[in-house]
């Protein structure tokens, strides 16, 4: 009898679990509601998002080498992303942020708004992440194509932003 109890209760946890985790990934798979102090003060939410184009966003920290290699190698291919919304969160300070903006003039471009996110980790929690640089790509729809949780290989991305857009 104890057996069957047992073994019920295992089976039932386990359809649990695995109802929990299908409903985190399908979830995963658009854009979340999120919020984002910018780096002018104002709040951005996942609500202003474009349809019109596709969109990247860039969890990073402005001190994280990996990630100042991939500003330094999206920056200098810029041009192939001018009709793409791009937004680069952080977890650091206004000040981190100010200067991040700073060193990478990022108010030149329309395209690319740059802040805080709201609450604190709230992309490192939803998307499960321990490292930065996290890079995720998204359709005019908000569905998810491709992400990067460690390194962003630039090649690799832009040529899946080629197809969206081609969409």
């Amino acid at each position: 009898m104890n057996k069957k109890i047992s073994l019920t209760l295992f089976v039932i946890t386990l359809l649990f679990v695995a109802t929990f985790i299908l409903s985190y990934s399908c979830s995963a798979q658009t854009l979340p509601a999120f919020k984002m102090k910018l780096s002018n003060g104002k709040i951005f939410s996942s609500a202003e998002v474009s349809h019109k184009k596709p969109l990247i966003i860039i969890y990073f920290a402005p001190d994280c080498e990996h990630c100042q290699v991939l500003m330094n190698g999206l920056f200098k291919r810029i041009n192939e992303f001018k009709n793409t919304e791009i937004l680069m969160a952080t977890f650091e300070s206004d000040a981190a942020v100010a200067g991040f903006v700073k060193q990478y003039q990022t108010s030149k471009y329309a395209n690319i708004k740059v802040g805080t996110e709201i609450p604190v980790f709230f992309f490192r929690m939803y998307y499960q992440l321990q490292h930065t640089p996290f890079t995720a790509l998204f359709d005019k729809n908000q569905k998810l194509i491709v992400s990067y949780k460690d390194y962003t290989p630039l090649e690799d991305l832009i040529k899946h932003l080629k197809i969206v857009e081609k969409k």
